[in-house]
């Protein structure tokens, strides 16, 4: 495993992290399971977030049973913008995670217009700064989906870290990223797998990882296979071979730029169609060479695409604008429902 200074923060990190989103699909003993794997494998670096239900929870139990707490740099973050509401979630995180501090805090997916809330008078930026001057709270970060989130996030000098969507298909924080590093922030890169659209992810982590202005990357996992997979890819950092470009550009020819990420920022439906899964079955359909199974996984959905009413009230929350009422006619009628 290799290791890297974490931006300016003294922290040694290593360079695959450990994404805490895909547990809540497990149970809590599946993930004490995972995290020792983990740590086994040399990975020193969780992510989770108060919006992830379960997970914070999850990990903070796991990881007190496992005797491991001291083993890992831990990060969370949510969508708190004043300063009382940052105060009650900094409570929460540390009660869920069973620690007396936590490494990094970061602002979860702000807009602009929250980012401005977070640094005026009564933010959560105060809330933050108090609890790092008290040693509850180590470092202070950022996660973002939007370039201009991310290019605002650079000129903040209490924020240390920023985290973006960046892989073979997503390319528009490239300038970014190695701004970030020559301005000293640690880079954590999200969706090396671009949310699950990019199959091989091998290559995935061979292409995020040998970029050297990213610091960490943070695929999802949720069973000690995903994980074995996820520390193979990410064990080469060296420049990507001929052979390896051009398999990158075969995955964007597949993908272009118009696909789901899974975030799920979307929910919920109106009718209550899972659109994640929908695209995600449709990209088996059409993309993988998997169109039994596609339609097989498509079939157990209770609400199908055909059944959405073109309301558009999951529009405005994708970040990625996707035109999901257009995407899911076309899914209609590919599954014929």
């Amino acid at each position: 495993m290799q290791y890297v200074n974490f931006g300016t923060t003294g922290l040694q990190i290593s360079r695959l992290g450990f994404g805490g989103i895909p547990i809540q699909r497990i149970d809590q003993p599946g993930t004490r399971e995972l995290l020792i794997a983990a740590h086994k494998a040399g990975i020193n670096y969780i992510d989770t977030a108060r919006a992830y239900t379960v997970s914070e929870a999850w990990i903070g139990q796991s990881l007190e049973e496992a005797g491991l707490r001291d083993d890992f740099i831990l990060a969370t973050k949510c969508r708190a913008l004043t300063k009382a509401d940052m105060e009650a979630e900094i409570a929460t995180s540390l009660k869920n995670l069973r620690t007396d501090h936590i490494e990094l805090f970061q602002f979860h997916n702000p807009s602009l217009d929250g980012l401005k809330t977070i640094l005026a008078p009564g933010g959560a930026m105060e809330a933050l700064l108090e609890a790092k001057a008290r040693g509850i709270v180590g470092h202070i970060g950022i996660t973002a989906h939007l370039a201009a989130v991310f290019e605002a996030a650079l000129d903040i000098p209490e924020i240390e870290t920023i985290m973006f969507p960046y892989n073979i298909v997503e390319q528009q924080g490239r300038e970014l990223i190695d701004r970030c590093a020559a301005a000293g922030k640690g880079f954590i890169d999200m969706k090396p797998l671009a949310g699950g659209a990019i199959e091989d992810g091998r290559l995935a982590l061979r292409y995020v990882l040998s970029n050297p202005a990213v610091t960490v990357s943070i695929p999802g996992m949720a069973t000690v296979e995903e994980l074995n997979a996820n520390v193979a890819g990410a064990a080469n950092t060296a420049p990507l071979t001929p052979e390896e470009e051009a398999a990158c550009q075969k995955v964007r020819d597949a993908l272009g730029t118009q696909f789901c990420r899974r975030c799920n920022y979307c929910a919920p439906c109106t009718v209550g169609i899972s659109i994640p899964s929908v695209f995600l079955f449709q990209g088996y359909l059409n993309r993988y060479g998997l169109q039994q199974w596609g339609r097989e996984r498509y079939a157990t959905l209770q609400t199908k695409a055909g059944a959405c009413i073109r309301c558009g009230a999951c529009e405005p929350r994708c970040p990625y604008n996707l035109p999901i009422r257009q995407m899911m006619q076309k899914a209609a009628e590919d599954f014929g429902e």
